[in-house]
């Protein structure tokens, strides 16, 4: 059956999504991916190393995160540029997506390089298709800024739109975020999702308030994805 399969194209700059938990989220096409690339470019060339090795794939690694990602990326279209097939990956989840990406991305195609999306594990969607709100309309946001005057301009911006929000939040500033949303869209329900995939996945839902309340007695741990019903 692998015969079958389409080689890489390359010159490709292809965009694989990683488990943000649970191993077995890896594709079967993500794998083929990572052992037919010349390179894999990752947000953190440790944790990426520690992904290979379970899956016993050899490969260079090429550093690109937040802080060197306009250095890397005209290395990475130079790379493409003579025929390379590089593999984009962060920690976990899909690459662009409040992960480095999204610069490297327009450059290969401002270049008039090809980009290809591997698609597979994105907490977004795996926690927004749980939530039990609306999917047909959502916005995501993203991480809020670290402001306090900022957050509650954007916060309040936020609850004009119509449809869910969808947003990501550390465990350092979620209970700063509750206490957020009930002064903001105090009689909203918001769905808290955490650990997605892994032994310890949870979702608590209630108003900002019944939130707070309910997590007084605990430490939230893990990354959120924070979404708040629309009106």
């Amino acid at each position: 059956m692998a015969d079958a399969l389409p080689p890489l194209i390359p010159g490709t700059l292809y965009l694989v999504a990683t488990p943000i938990g649970n191993l077995e989220d890896i594709t079967l096409r993500a794998l083929r991916v990572l052992r037919e690339c010349d390179v894999v470019a990752a947000e953190d060339t440790r944790r990426t190393g520690q992904l290979l090795r379970h899956f016993e794939i050899s490969k260079p690694l090429l550093s690109y995160f937040q802080f060197n990602e306009a250095r890397r990326s005209e290395e990475i279209i130079e790379r493409l540029a003579r025929g390379e097939k590089i593999a984009l990956v962060t920690d976990a989840g899909t690459p662009g997506i409040s992960d480095p990406g999204e610069r490297v991305v327009r450059a290969a195609i401002a270049a008039g390089q090809r980009v290809e999306s591997v698609p597979g594990a994105c907490a977004l969607v795996a926690a927004l298709t749980a939530s039990g709100l609306p999917t047909d309309e959502f916005h995501f946001v993203g991480f809020l800024p670290h402001k306090s005057g900022q957050r509650r301009n954007e916060l309040t911006r936020l609850g004009q739109l119509t449809g869910t929000l969808a947003l990501y939040e550390s465990p350092y500033r979620i209970e700063k975020l509750l206490g957020e949303l009930a002064e903001v869209m105090p009689d909203r329900t918001v769905v808290l999702a955490r650990e997605l995939t892994k032994k310890f996945e949870e979702y608590l839902r209630g108003t900002p308030a019944e939130l707070i309340e309910a997590t007084k007695t605990r430490t939230l741990k893990g990354e959120f994805v924070v979404m708040v019903a629309a009106v």
